[in-house]
C-alpha cells in the first residue's frame, strides 16, 4: 500500500475524542481499535521495508567493508517521511475504512 498517497497529516492534530468515539460508544474501545490497526500498519510497513532492503544485504560484509548505497539511502528516506502508523490508523478510523467487531457484544442465538 502506498501510504504517501493517503491524505494523512504528518503531525498530530487535536481531535474531539467524544465525537470520534460516538460511533463505537466507548473511548477506550475506540483507542483499542485504532491501536490494533496501527500495529497492523506498522507490521506491513516493516515487512515492506525489509523486503526492499534485503536486496542490498550481503552476508560477507564486515564492519570495515560497509559502504553507503545511494538507493538504500533513498528507500530509507522515503519510509522516514511516511506519517506514523497511529496517524494513519486514526485517519482510516475517521474515514470509516476499518472493519471491527467485538465478539463479547455479539449475542449468541440459541435454537
Amino acid at each position: 500500500m502506498d501510504y504517501r498517497k493517503l491524505r494523512t497529516p504528518e503531525t498530530t492534530i487535536t481531535r474531539n475524542v467524544e465525537q470520534m468515539s460516538s460511533e463505537v460508544g466507548n473511548v477506550y474501545e475506540m483507542v483499542a481499535i485504532i491501536a490494533k490497526r496501527a500495529n497492523q500498519i506498522n507490521n506491513e510497513i516493516k515487512l515492506e521495508i525489509e523486503k526492499k532492503l534485503q536486496d542490498f544485504s550481503s552476508f560477507g560484509d564486515s564492519i570495515e567493508e560497509v559502504f553507503e548505497n545511494r538507493e538504500q539511502i533513498e528507500i530509507s528516506k522515503y519510509y522516514e517521511k511516511i506519517p506514523k502508523s497511529a496517524l494513519l490508523a486514526t485517519q482510516e478510523f475517521l474515514a470509516h475504512k476499518i472493519y471491527y467487531r467485538n465478539p463479547l457484544k455479539e449475542t449468541i442465538i440459541e435454537e
